[in-house]
């Protein structure tokens, strides 16, 4: 018995305890513009009950009854404090002002500023500062957030005039690029030299490399989630900037009475303009544009309404024979709720396409492709207690996949019409995460995603004899297409494959002491999305297709470590990070192989598996009058794949060989020296190992012919690639109680003019019978210029 009351009064004690504690929810806003703030730290004084705001801005906190010094606080903005008596649940809102006037709006909002995140688990995370984006040396004057976490540990392009980014060894189609959670499929424009987000339109942007939240999924390499800005509810006001290649301008304002907000911001080049004047060139047209768009309505303090688009397009024209057009479209209707001061959810609504077209004047034929998805989301965020949050959803996303039809452009063409099967399928998933301190010291970060994949009918399917798509011919020592014995036809309401996998996420973070921590992760994803290509960086060409009969999903497996440790009152920071990553199932194409027009994609691939392993440094300056930071990668990325079903070798005869993105070595030197009030400058300086190519190994006479014999794929590198950029920042009027504000950007890229190969092609000397190779280079120094303003 007394036993049995000692129970209930220890019972009775923590229930009222629990009884005691009392909750405070809000929003942080901008008080300039009223934008919400991502990442602003909510706390109360001399005690360890804290919270930060997600992405729309909302906190909540628990604590026990009593009175309290609340502290609100974000980089770049003054401190707020209120004192508190905590006797009920309690609703504060709070707008921040920025501690100095400035040009720039903060367009990239980390969960905390450039200091190393000590305490939280979550860890492989990359992020900037806004001011130090816009203040670093960009190619042809045109700031670029892409190109600008390229200068992070692990992330690099695939040389100059390429497209897309590799994030530890992973290829360009492993990166899940989300705007305002729409997909982004291809994310550059003007061969890779400018990238879809105009920063004037972003608000925050986030690189996940590893540690990747049981929210995302889809791709096996990292998660690219930028968010739009929502739109200036205080005033009207305009952004924009002229430069040689392209000008931009943005316009906010307040809605509905001071309920919402709009942004439409636009940006276009012009250098098409200039072409006629070159002699070489004066036929060609390259030009882009992009259009951002984004709304939003309080009902009232319980819901808000988000509309956001996007809208971006390339057109060249290359001396009237090729003509070529792609871009991306997106919308997103979202919908927050406030159910009580700990629960919270945004349902989303989001429309994704891609399409290109291409126009060969001298065959007379126009290609037309795109891939088109509709995706529903709820995600809710739960928080439990001061130690504990939740966050749990589901979402369903639909694929259509138009591979590309073939038109002749006229009735005298050759070309016969033909229109390859498109490809249907339905992506759903369910996850649960927890973020979870279990001590002062102890953190952990977990959850689980489980997806299911169908890949859906509405076309017919070949059938291989012994199920081989690709056999191997011993006599001629090479892959060909497997003997089809029949097809069977699926109705659009059936499903030709389905797949399931759970995937399991973890993330743990010791602290050491007040300064430094030790962190380490798990994470598990699966990709139902492949992209096949031929060439080492994304094109329009490129044929993406689902998983299926003969293609199964990539699934991943990634392991990491680091140590994390700040300096001198947090003026120095040093990240070091080691990981492995293992990818099951990742396909590639078959020497000799053809990928366009196929409707037999399957006969023209292998099923193999990747790896990539490496370790990370950041060394980073963050305070003072000059800042910057040192990035190093020690890396190592390689795929095979074996015969498997099909017999014979594999490629490469089943070893291991390189993939096109590995680099041994990658550096980028990065500083920031502000003079005065008027100038600063910048620099950066990248150094990589070269990428690996297949060169040449000999060759034969046939018939008259010189024919080439090649080595091992990816066994040979190009010359390692190396450049050093220099900008100059002029601020000629910096008076706070101007609202027209501008400024002069003056950059020179790749500043000794370093002809940077981006491939080296063999040929054949017409006059000395000989071989010869020649290095092709897109360009040396380019200098610019770019007037910015701020209305």
């Amino acid at each position: 018995m007394k036993q049995l009351c000692l129970v209930l009064f220890l019972f009775t004690s923590l229930w009222c305890q629990a009884q005691e504690q009392y909750s405070i929810s809000g929003t942080i806003k901008d008080l300039t513009n009223g934008e919400t703030l991502l990442g602003a730290t909510v706390y109360l004084k001399d005690t360890n009950y804290g919270a930060t705001t997600n992405e729309y801005g909302f906190f909540s906190l628990t604590a026990p009854k009593g009175s309290y010094t609340l502290v609100i606080s974000y980089v770049g903005y003054l401190s707020v404090t209120k004192e508190i008596t905590l006797n009920a649940d309690q609703k504060l809102d709070f707008e921040l002002q920025e501690s100095a006037t400035a040009l720039d709006e903060v367009i990239i909002v980390a969960e905390e500023s450039e200091v190393v995140s000590i305490k939280k688990p979550q860890m492989s995370v990359s992020k900037l500062n806004a001011q130090t984006i816009k203040q670093m040396p960009a190619v042809l004057g045109e700031v670029d957030v892409v190109k600008s976490i390229q200068l992070l540990p692990g992330v690099t392009n695939n040389g100059e005039g390429s497209a897309g980014f590799h994030v530890r060894g992973g290829a360009a189609d492993q990166n899940l690029v989300l705007l305002d959670e729409a997909i982004i499929y291809n994310t550059s424009h003007f061969f890779g030299f400018f990238s879809v987000f105009n920063s004037d339109a972003i608000k925050n942007i986030k690189l996940y490399k590893g540690d990747i939240p049981a929210k995302y999924g889809g791709r096996v390499s990292s998660v690219l989630d930028v968010r739009q800005k929502d739109g200036n509810s205080k005033q009207f006001g305009l952004t924009g900037g002229i430069g040689l290649i392209s000008s931009r301008l943005t316009a906010e304002s307040p809605l509905f009475k001071d309920k919402g907000s709009f942004l439409i911001a636009g940006r276009a080049s012009y250098a098409h303009l200039f072409m006629p004047l070159i002699e070489n060139v004066k036929d060609d047209k390259i030009s882009f544009y992009d259009l951002n768009l984004k709304t939003n309505y309080e009902i009232n303090k319980n819901n808000k309404l988000y509309l956001s688009g996007y809208f971006g397009r390339d057109v060249f024209n290359l001396s009237k024979i090729i003509e070529n057009n792609y871009g991306n479209a997106t919308g997103n209707l979202r919908w927050n709720h406030v159910f009580n001061d700990r629960l919270f959810s945004n349902l989303s609504f989001i429309y994704s396409k891609y399409d290109y077209n291409i126009v060969l004047d001298f065959i007379e034929l126009d290609w037309d492709a795109d891939i088109t998805n509709f995706n529903v989301k709820y995600d809710l965020g739960y928080y439990v207690n001061n130690d504990i949050t939740l966050d749990f959803g589901i979402s369903g996303l639909t694929y259509n996949v138009n591979p590309g039809e073939v038109r002749p452009s006229s009735e005298t063409s050759p070309i016969n019409p033909l229109k390859l099967d498109e490809k249907r399928a339905f992506e759903g998933a369910a996850y649960i995460s927890a973020e979870h301190q279990i001590s002062d010291k102890l953190a952990f970060n977990y959850g689980l995603r489980y997806s299911a994949f169908s890949r859906l009918g509405g076309q017919s399917m070949t059938n291989y004899v012994n199920n081989q798509p690709v056999v191997y011919n011993n006599d001629l020592g090479i892959y060909e297409r497997g003997e089809a014995e029949s097809e069977t036809s699926y109705s659009k309401s059936e499903s030709i494959k389905t797949f399931g996998n759970f995937e399991p996420r973890l993330g743990i973070s010791y602290q050491l002491n007040d300064a430094s921590s030790i962190k380490a992760s798990y994470t598990k994803s699966t990709q139902y999305l492949h992209l096949l290509s031929n060439t080492s960086s994304v094109t329009p060409l490129d044929v993406w297709t689902p998983s299926g009969k003969y293609i199964k999903p990539q699934i991943s497996n990634q392991f990491a470590m680091g140590y994390y440790k700040n300096f001198k009152d947090n003026t120095y920071a040093l990240e070091l990070e080691t990981y492995y990553k293992h990818v099951d199932n990742r396909i590639d194409y078959i020497d000799g192989s053809d990928l366009i027009g196929n409707n037999n994609i399957e006969t023209e691939i292998l099923n193999g598996e990747a790896r990539a392993y490496g370790l990370e440094v950041l060394l980073r300056k963050n305070k003072g009058d000059f800042t910057g930071w040192l990035a190093y990668t020690l890396s190592k990325s390689e795929q095979r794949a074996v015969g498997g079903n099909a017999g014979g070798p594999g490629i490469n005869n089943g070893d291991w060989y390189n993939t096109p993105y590995d680099r041994t070595h990658d550096i980028s030197l990065t500083g920031v020296y502000k003079l005065n009030d008027k100038w600063s400058f910048s620099s950066n300086f990248v150094f990589q190992t070269g990428r690996p190519v297949t060169y040449p190994n000999g060759q034969y006479n046939y018939e008259g012919l010189s024919v080439a014999t090649y080595s091992n794929r990816n066994e040979d590198r190009l010359p390692a690639y190396h450049r050093l950029d220099v900008s100059a920042i002029y601020k000629p009027n910096r008076n706070p109680d101007k609202r027209w504000k501008s400024e002069w950007v003056f950059g020179i890229y790749n500043l000794y003019s370093r002809k940077n190969a981006a491939a080296i092609s063999f040929s054949q000397n017409r006059e000395t019978g000989l071989n010869e190779a020649s290095r092709i280079s897109i360009f040396g120094i380019i200098p610019s210029v770019t007037y910015n303003f701020k209305f």
